[in-house]
């Protein structure tokens, strides 16, 4: 049990480590990083003493401890991999897509919320010509902090 303990314990201060000051340990180029390895020696820990408090042989906790770890570092690499691949400041290009304008929009303002899975909130917007509230409209060119949109008239 008291192995299980320490390795549980040493997974936790290397996934805090990790999440707190940054990857402390990446190996393969990144295959495997700190933060997983931390979840895992944290799951291997707990799965060895649940085995063991329950009376089951200790090389069912030792098999159990490192078959559950191993996937629990496995699965956490994804997520990160996952997470890293979603990055904030990544550029995303808006010209194109459709939405609604939820204001009036006028050449100096106007607010659209667009229909695209990395607008979760609305953008500030403006338009050559004016577009009423609740009118659907379309991405012509974005910049920075604005869009300028266009009324949408879907083909005939």
């Amino acid at each position: 049990m008291l192995v299980f303990a320490l390795i549980g314990v040493a997974g936790l201060v290397l996934l805090l480590v990790s999440l707190v000051v940054g990857e402390v340990v990446d190996l393969g180029d990144g295959a495997v990083s700190g933060t997983s390895l931390g979840v895992g020696a944290v799951v291997f820990g707990a799965v060895g003493a649940v085995v063991t408090v329950n009376g089951w042989a200790p090389w069912i906790a030792y098999a159990a401890s490192a078959a559950v770890g191993l996937l629990a570092v496995l699965v956490a690499q994804l997520l990160i991999r996952r997470l890293s691949a979603t990055e904030d400041n990544a550029h995303v290009d808006l010209v194109g897509v459709q939405g609604t304008a939820t204001t009036d929009i006028t050449q100096s303002s106007g607010e659209v919320a667009l229909d695209a899975v990395s607008e979760l909130e609305r953008r500030l917007a403006w338009s050559m010509e004016p577009i009423a509230s609740g009118t659907g409209v379309v991405v012509l060119e974005h910049q920075p902090h604005s869009v300028r949109v266009g009324p949408y008239r879907p083909e005939d």
